[in-house]
């Protein structure tokens, strides 16, 4: 079954639940449905669509920034999937201190890599190999990037968390994805 995002009452992204849960949300009053599926439950004397997007009736304070895991996927998510040495289409993760000289798997030492540029650089450090990169790494900030970082991401969602809805530059940049303040839809 699908997903649907979970946004606060005031309209800031808190998370997904499966499908089954938003309904049963909305069954339960507690939340309103701002985008559908197009999918509709039938029961004898009620239909209720499948929501996409979910917005909670009442506010819930959340008392910590939640932080995103690195990973492979949330690596690739954060850099566009373009190498961060020549901008290529990345298909593997590189440290940029590597590991085996004290590196360590954070999110400013990890970046995107193509293959011909990981081999390159190998398990040197960038002053050695004279490679740079494109932008600096930094870590992601909120939900927006947890949520991202899980998979693929419905359009509709696309204004809750954030999201450049443009086409995408060749060479995207930092401050092209909006990730820092959560949207709020008026």
């Amino acid at each position: 079954m699908s997903r649907a995002l979970v946004l606060n009452a005031s309209f800031e992204a808190l998370g997904t639940v499966p499908a089954r849960r938003a309904v049963v949300l909305l069954l339960a009053g507690k939340g309103d449905c701002v985008h559908a599926t197009g999918v509709v439950l039938h029961a004898e004397r009620l239909e209720v669509p499948v929501p996409s997007v979910l917005r909670l009736r009442t506010f819930v304070s959340v008392p910590y920034r939640r932080r995103v895991a690195v990973s492979r996927k949330a690596v690739m998510a954060r850099d566009g999937h373009r190498c961060q040495y020549c901008g290529a289409r990345g298909d593997s993760i590189d440290h940029i201190h590597p590991r085996s000289r004290g590196g360590t798997h954070t999110w400013d030492n990890v970046v995107a890599a193509c293959r011909p540029c990981n081999v390159r650089k190998r398990d040197r450090l960038l002053v050695d190999t004279g490679m740079r990169l494109r932008c600096p790494p930094r870590a992601p900030i909120g939900v927006a990037w947890a949520i991202v970082a899980g998979g693929v991401v419905p359009i509709e969602w696309h204004t809750y968390l954030g999201i450049d809805t443009r086409v995408a530059a060749p060479e995207p940049s930092w401050d092209d994805l909006a990730w820092d303040e959560p949207a709020v839809a008026g």
